[in-house]
């Protein structure tokens, strides 16, 4: 069997393993069961019925139907899904329940089939992108017009199935070629966005399986310790602040005032100390000319 049902749970992002971020659909495929098979002998086709969800109303056949498979009451959703190949894989019991990990496994190439959300009545521009008609020319009324629909004579008519306005959405939607990049109980992890609303009804078939495949990245136990220690080590790294152009100048002030400030200091604590201060020689920085000439003078 190469398919199963499940439920649209969330649309998030994960990381794989070499840094790449992918979006991912997370499909809850929990409460499968086997409802009915399909055989060629008797049905001309082989196919598996599967059942999900507990339906609340429901009458006499729908009831005696799913007493067959051992159900109690009859399910929400019942899909069928086409099997393949029964020879090599049997088809599985009725009234057996589906894993999906039974069915999928990280790296299968999928197929996911829902129903779109309803957006109403909705033009050409918006539901087929039309470019619509240009503005000038005086032609203000046709900027989100479809144009010409039909032909002349020949046919005649208009193609049935032409693109033009009307209720868009709310109908069953096919994405192909999706990936699986894990499988985690009942919950399948899908590359990609899938058709439908929150809690809506998806099939997943399988169709293949990637050759380049690059598994999720999963935080190991290693990790989670590694963490608080580089936290603790970049604490107790000393972080240097930025000086701001004002205290620079108030230092380099400060710098320049200090040694013009210690002799008078000096003076004033040998005056309280009841010593003379030392005065300075004038004479003493003049040359020995000057000195010379002065003596001859006197």
């Amino acid at each position: 069997m190469l398919g199963i049902i499940g439920k649209k749970v969330s649309q998030s992002q994960k990381f794989l393993e070499d840094g790449t971020r992918i979006p991912v659909t997370q499909v809850s495929t929990g409460g499968n069961v086997v409802v009915s098979l399909k055989t060629s002998d008797k049905d001309k086709y082989s196919a598996v019925q599967i059942g999900m969800g507990i339906r609340k109303n429901f009458n006499k056949p729908s009831l005696g139907h799913a007493k067959k498979a051992g159900l109690e009451k009859p399910a929400r959703f019942l899909r069928e899904i086409r099997a393949w190949n029964t020879d090599e894989s049997p088809l599985p019991q009725v009234g057996s329940t589906i894993k999906a990990e039974d069915v999928l496994k990280p790296g299968d190439i999928v197929d996911i089939t829902g129903k779109s959300k309803g957006k109403g009545y909705a033009g050409v521009v918006k539901r087929h992108h039309f470019k619509g008609g240009p503005r000038t020319h005086g032609q203000s009324d046709r900027e989100r017009a479809p144009g010409s629909i039909g032909q002349t004579t020949t046919p005649g008519r208009v193609y049935k199935g032409k693109r033009m306005a009307g209720r868009m959405g709310n109908a069953t939607a096919t994405l192909k070629n999706l990936m699986v990049v894990d499988v985690s109980g009942d919950d399948v992890f899908i590359k990609g966005l899938v058709p439908g609303a929150l809690n809506s009804l998806v099939v997943i078939r399988k169709t293949g399986e990637s050759k380049k495949f690059i598994p999720l990245w999963k935080e190991t136990a290693a990790d989670a310790q590694s963490l608080p220690q580089a936290e603790a080590q970049e604490s107790k790294e000393e972080k240097i602040e930025p000086v701001s152009l004002e205290e620079e100048e108030k230092s380099a002030a400060q710098a320049e005032v200090m040694p013009q400030t210690e002799p008078l200091t000096q003076a004033v604590d040998s005056a309280e100390e009841g010593q003379t201060p030392a005065t300075h020689d004038e004479t003493s920085d003049k040359p020995e000319e000057t000195k010379k000439g002065e003596k001859n003078a006197s």
